[in-house]
C-alpha cells in the first residue's frame, strides 16, 4: 500500500516557489491519487481463503468489494491524511497569498512601472492599442491563482478517487467532502482524548 509523502515545512518562502509547490502537490497525488485502482488492488487479497483451481474457469468481474477492515484502514491511514495534508498546504499558502508581502523583491519595479504610465501621453488617434497597460503582477497574485487552480484540480482529482473508492469499498451515499469531513472530526476527537 503506497504511503502519502511527508508534509513539507510550511513557510512563506515554500509557497512562493511555484515549483516547490507544484512538485508536492503533484507527487502527493500521483501517490495516493493517481493509482487509486493499484492501492485498492492491493487490499484486495484473494488468496486469503486459499487457491480453488475451480476460480480459473470462472471470470470473476472487475470491481469485487474490499473487506471493510481493508477498505477502512486505507482510507484513514492513506487516503485521507494524504488529501489532509495537501489541504493544509493549500490553505496555508492561500492565507499566505492574501496577506501583505513586505518582502516582495519585484515591489519597486512594480512602484517604478506605475508611475511611467503615470506620466505616460496617449494619442488613442494614432494608436488605438497605446493605452493598454499591463502592469507586473504580484507575486502574491500569481500565488493566489495558482491556489484557486490547484483547488480546482484537487476537487476534481478527489472526486474520481471517492469515486472509486466509494464503488470497490461499498461507501455509496457520500460524497468525498462529507467522508472527509467525518474523518476530521473523528481525529478531533481522537486527539482531544489523547490530551486528556
Amino acid at each position: 500500500m503506497a504511503q502519502p509523502p511527508n508534509a513539507p515545512e510550511l513557510t512563506p518562502q515554500f509557497c512562493f516557489n511555484t515549483v516547490a509547490l507544484r512538485d508536492f502537490l503533484r507527487i502527493s497525488r500521483s501517490s495516493i491519487d493517481d493509482s487509486i485502482t493499484q492501492n485498492l488492488n492491493a487490499l484486495f487479497t484473494p488468496s486469503s481463503t486459499g487457491f480453488d483451481p475451480s476460480s480459473t474457469t470462472i471470470r470473476t468481474p472487475r470491481s469485487r468489494r474490499i473487506p471493510a477492515s481493508s477498505c477502512n484502514t486505507f482510507k484513514n491511514k492513506v487516503l485521507f491524511p494524504s488529501w489532509q495534508v495537501r489541504s493544509d498546504v493549500l490553505s496555508y499558502c492561500a492565507n499566505v497569498a492574501t496577506s501583505p508581502d513586505p518582502d516582495d523583491p519585484e515591489a519597486v519595479q512594480r512602484q517604478a512601472e506605475e508611475m511611467k504610465d503615470r506620466e505616460r501621453m496617449v494619442d488613442e488617434r494614432l494608436d488605438p492599442y497605446s493605452a493598454r497597460f499591463f502592469p507586473t503582477e504580484a507575486r502574491t497574485e500569481r500565488l493566489a491563482a495558482l491556489i484557486r487552480q490547484e483547488r480546482g484540480v484537487e476537487g476534481i482529482v478527489r472526486a474520481r478517487s471517492w469515486g472509486l473508492v466509494s464503488e470497490r469499498c461499498g461507501d455509496e451515499g457520500r460524497d468525498w467532502e462529507a467522508a472527509l469531513g467525518e474523518w476530521r472530526k473523528g481525529e478531533e476527537r481522537s486527539s482531544v482524548l489523547e490530551k486528556s
